[in-house]
């Protein structure tokens, strides 16, 4: 039996490549709008990158594995689709630790304003770096409050948003100089300096005055998500977003199939294509299709149709998954652990520390003080724990690592990952009393509950070009002669991308998927 015949039908008018949450919120909303839709994931699962796992054996602890946050999902997907999903408030934005005249302390930004101008006046010796630090972020909130609506309406040219922005000196600041030109203008203090400029790394390999402006298109996008910038915990972890954007995409008519792996589309350009995938029992099969989506990075997509690929793209990343039974004490005694871990625990992010590790990483060595930053899903939502684990202490810990390219990897990749986690293990010990080693829980064999992937294995499990989180370097959010109307357009006409390499792409935000479903939908 040809394995099309597995499906309702043997034509549809959206065939989705990839059931990602991308490709998932594009199914939900064609099949509300009364296409019929198929989707081809070549996983077992659904979720891409956004899913939750119990990765240590014999233990019932649920962590977001690939993807940690939320903060470019709109409320308007939420909303169209009737999601019914939470995004957790941390209590805290961020800690982070350093050593000054010999003595441990730290920078604590939260909710709590006077307490945040205290943390600031301790570590600085006055407010002027605090009210540096709230002039500089109300100048970002306001271009997020004008651009992020923009994500999911028709690309605006250049000169529309930055007209929509209304404000050039920000324009500059965000759009035309390396934003380490900003930094360096409004903060004084080097570890001050550090906690801004983070967002311009994660998942991006530049240096703060990189010519290219790579680092400030990453800020971008980190400081403006939900017209606000905030960072959520996605409530019983990122699996539960993508089931429920699963649910809502069958409960509107869509299909889904699981275990297809698509291996190519033929397209006459117009109004008709054929998608050729494989699975494990039976074979090749066929189906067509008046539209394709590709929920996939740029160079699947390339393949799949046959053509040259773009240059490959190179990700730069660690991620640890670590399960605790306890958290660590800290060496500044003037933060509970609680706290410090609450929001983004930044670790060997100072902004000197950061362009060393940038600069060593780019001549081809690991950095010997590895940057990267941690977050504690479990103290803001503790139900991704088992109630025993809960009541016993346990914690969850993820952490991103910046500056590693995936070239460091490529001779000796076991070798070298295990040196980085060392290192990373290392800096992050240097803030702590006790070694993080000793809080590490055991699986049910014996094992430290701790585990790393570098761009190698992101490249390996989920099929990231160069392990690159975004799949691409990303765009600035607006559109010129190639992009297209909505920025998923292809040289085919009825082929769209609908994944993070869209324009507008990256991160767990839905936006690539709802653009992709307005387009073929002529909205």
């Amino acid at each position: 039996m040809p394995a099309a015949e597995a499906f309702s039908r043997a034509s549809y008018d959206a065939v989705i490549v990839g059931g990602g949450h991308n490709g998932l919120v594009a199914a939900a909303y064609l099949a509300r709008a009364g296409r019929s839709v198929l989707v081809l994931e070549r996983l077992e699962h659904t979720g891409g990158a956004a899913i939750s796992t119990r990765p240590f054996a014999g233990v019932d602890a649920r962590l977001s594995r690939y993807s940690y946050l939320v903060s470019l999902l709109p409320a308007k997907i939420v909303n169209d689709l009737g999601l019914s999903f939470a995004l957790c408030r941390r209590t805290v934005s961020s800690y982070t630790p350093t050593q000054r005249g010999g003595r441990s302390t730290g920078l604590l930004v939260g909710r709590d304003e006077e307490g945040t101008r205290a943390s600031f006046a301790r570590l600085t010796g006055s407010d002027a770096e605090y009210g540096s630090w709230l002039r500089f972020y109300e100048r970002t909130r306001t271009a997020a409050k004008r651009i992020f609506p923009s994500l999911t309406e028709p690309l605006p040219s250049r000169e529309q948003l930055r007209a929509r922005l209304g404000d050039d000196a920000t324009w500059s600041m965000l759009f035309e100089e390396p934003i380490g030109v900003a930094v360096e203008e409004h903060f004084t203090d080097d570890l001050v300096r550090g906690v801004v400029l983070t967002d311009a790394l994660i998942g991006t390999f530049a240096d703060a005055h990189d010519p290219s402006l790579l680092q400030n298109r990453c800020f971008l996008y980190h400081v403006i998500g939900g017209g606000t910038g905030d960072w959520h915990v996605p409530a019983g972890g990122m699996g539960t977003l993508t089931d429920m954007l699963a649910h809502a995409a069958r409960r509107a008519g869509a299909e889904i199939a699981t275990g297809r792996e698509v291996l190519r589309i033929h397209t006459d350009g117009a109004n008709n294509a054929e998608v050729v995938f494989r699975t494990d029992d039976r074979g090749e099969g066929t189906v067509a299709a008046r539209k394709v989506l590709v929920n996939a990075s740029p160079q699947a997509l390339a393949a799949m149709l046959g053509e040259e690929p773009p240059t490959p793209p190179e990700g730069a990343q660690l991620k640890v998954n670590m399960l605790l039974r306890r958290l660590p004490r800290l060496r500044d005694h003037s933060v509970d652990p609680r706290q410090a871990f609450a929001g983004t625990f930044h670790i060997a992010e100072g902004y000197q520390q950061l362009a060393t590790a940038y600069a060593q990483a780019a001549a081809g060595r690991l950095p010997e003080a590895p940057p990267s930053e941690i977050y504690c899903h479990s103290l803001t939502d503790s139900t991704i724990l088992a109630p025993e684990l809960a009541a016993q202490g346990y914690q969850t810990l993820t952490l991103f690592g910046l500056h590693t390219p995936a070239r460091l990897f490529a001779d000796a990749p076991d070798a070298t990952r295990d040196a980085l986690l060392k290192a990373t293990l290392a800096e992050l010990d240097t803030h702590l009393e006790e070694p993080i080693a000793d809080c590490l829980a055991v699986d049910e064999v014996g094992q430290p509950c701790i585990e790393a992937k570098t761009p190698l294995d992101l490249e390996h499990e989920l099929r990231l070009p160069g392990g690159h989180i975004f799949h691409r370097d990303l765009a600035f959010p607006y559109g010129d002669e190639s992009t297209g109307r909505w920025g998923v357009e292809t040289a085919h006409p009825n082929v769209l991308l609908c994944g993070a390499g869209a324009v507008r792409g990256g991160g767990v935000s839905g936006i690539p998927g709802h653009n992709a479903a307005m387009a073929v939908l002529g909205r």
